[in-house]
């Protein structure tokens, strides 16, 4: 079946035709990005647009230059700020002030993001502190005069020990439940934007089904006008994807629905904007959800075995447009295209396949920590062997996908419209055609092919993101897949994109429509 969005998200039209806008349009280009001077104050009415960064895996920056190529790249999506996530390792107060340094010299906005896997709900003193301590710096956002800061969890922490030792007046908006006392907080954050059981794990039907947009609803509805802020993913979101192995103190194996949701989510922000929108995440290659490089400096938590070779850029180059339509307050984002561009994503492997034998998750006798998973992540069989494709165009014109010589021609508009087909192993071609079918307007040959075959020996759900025109390759460094081969039963080699395969050639031709479907959840 055609058009197969497994994402469960209600309530979203399909995109497409002009919008108004005026603020100039995403080239897509990430280099060579000016710097400006910082901006003042942000309104307290403006919308802003900001990406989770977590600090806990850049330990090996050596100074804010190793920070510039983040900043540059999130500022030419039109991002405005990261979210800074901080634990308590003693190397976060050495990047924070590196991060601080970067964001000024590049126009650019930062946070504190207060971890509360790591922070104690006792201490709010300390949270205080740690917001004073970077209150001053240029590149600190600040509503009005107010301070900004957040968190992720942290319900029950004392935020009026935060405001007494804070040293200045903070605007908090924690990821606190939307049950929790509003007076105590200037906004909240709603960090789950992905279909859900209620219980942290992928629904199994409808009737253990909670939306992204009913979740979104009872922050709206408790803060009574007080500023939301949503959360957007890229896979995203998400396609949480975190299968960990003996060689990590910690575990998941689970998978929530997601495959189209990143295009679907970025629909419904656009319908019923929040006042703040956080990208969740730029660098958390662990969990999957990055939009970020993978190429810049950072260490690696074990999650190289699932991120190698997995680029997603290609998200931050989907999501551009919307960002800018979401800032002019616009439905659509015909005008902010200023270039036709296709973005692809897919998974490598058909869901199904066996890789039990070999899996490094595979329980161990001797394992006495009891946080080793065998199999399947849990919410695999909601996730669809499809490619997945947005097309961001400034004129109509025919997408065609080739999947190991299956092709699928749709009738794309002007603007940006999605489409998947159902996935065959081999090369992946993209082409858009206007006119002649024997000349493309762009042509691209993915340089990831589909396999019925375990990658590495293990599991892997991550998603493969591409872009036509095709971007260099963007692959991790030595400290990025530093524990790659750890714990792994078969050899692997890393980096191994390299020469583009060769384009299938077409067997069976297939027309498609571009309609937007929402199907009931399959398990």
């Amino acid at each position: 079946m055609l058009n197969r969005f497994s994402s469960i998200l209600t309530g979203v039209a399909a995109i497409s035709g002009a919008l108004a806008a005026p603020s100039p349009a995403y080239s897509g280009d990430h280099a060579n990005v000016t710097t400006s001077e910082i901006e003042g104050r942000a309104d307290p009415g403006q919308k802003l647009v900001f990406a989770h960064f977590v600090v806990g895996i850049v330990s090996n920056r050596g100074s804010a230059d190793d920070w510039d190529k983040d900043f540059q790249m999130a500022k030419a999506a039109g991002i405005d700020g990261f979210a800074l996530n901080i634990g308590v390792d003693d190397f976060t107060d050495t990047q924070l002030n590196y991060a601080y340094d970067s964001a000024a010299r590049n126009g650019m906005k930062a946070f504190i993001s207060f971890d509360f896997n790591w922070y104690h709900t006792d201490q709010g003193e300390q949270v205080g502190q740690k917001i004073n301590q970077y209150a001053d710096r240029d590149a600190q956002l600040k509503i009005g005069d107010k301070v900004f800061a957040s968190s992720f969890i942290g319900e029950g922490v004392n935020s009026q020990a935060i405001r007494n030792s804070a040293g200045h007046d903070i605007f908090w908006i924690p990821n606190f439940w939307s049950t929790t006392d509003v007076s105590q907080v200037d906004g909240l954050f709603n960090w789950v934007a992905w279909p859900n059981n209620g219980n942290n794990k992928a629904p199994t039907s409808s009737a253990d089904l909670h939306t992204v947009v009913g979740n979104d609803d009872a922050y709206r509805n408790a803060l009574g006008g007080k500023p939301f802020m949503a959360r957007e993913l890229p896979i995203t979101d998400e396609l949480l994807q975190t299968h960990f192995g003996p060689e990590v103190s910690y575990s998941k194996n689970w998978v929530f629905p997601s495959d189209m949701l990143i295009y679907l989510r970025w629909l419904e922000i656009l319908a019923n904007p929040p006042q703040y929108l956080e990208l969740v995440t730029w660098n958390d290659y662990g969990e999957s959800h990055y939009i970020g490089p993978l190429s810049t400096r950072h260490t690696d938590d074990g999650g190289s075995k699932w991120a190698n070779d997995m680029p997603h850029t290609g998200w931050l180059d989907l999501s551009a447009p919307f960002i800018a339509a979401y800032k002019d307050g616009s439905n659509d984002v015909a005008t902010h295209i200023a270039e036709d561009k296709i973005i692809y994503w897919y998974r490598a492997t058909p869901k199904n396949i066996n890789c039990d034998a070999t899996d490094t998750t595979e329980a161990d006798a001797n394992n006495s920590t009891g946080n080793y998973f065998k199999g399947r992540p849990d919410g695999w069989d909601t996730l669809a062997d499809d490619v997945f494709v947005v097309a961001l165009l400034t004129s109509p014109g025919t997408v065609r996908v080739n999947t190991g010589g299956t092709a699928y021609d749709f009738a794309a508009p002007a603007g940006a419209s999605g489409f998947s087909v159902p996935f065959n192993t081999g090369a992946q071609a993209f082409s858009l055609y206007r006119g002649d079918p024997n000349s493309p307007s762009l042509h691209a040959v993915s340089l990831k092919q589909i396999v019925n075959e375990c990658p590495c020996g293990i599991y892997n759900f991550n998603a493969y993101v591409g872009t036509v025109p095709e971007q260099p390759a963007d692959q991790l460094d030595g400290d990025g897949l530093a524990q790659f081969s750890t714990g792994l039963k078969v050899q692997c080699q890393s980096n191994t994109l390299g020469n583009v395969p060769a384009e299938p050639a077409i067997t069976a031709t297939m027309a498609a429509s571009a309609v937007a479907t929402q199907p009931p959840i399959r398990r």
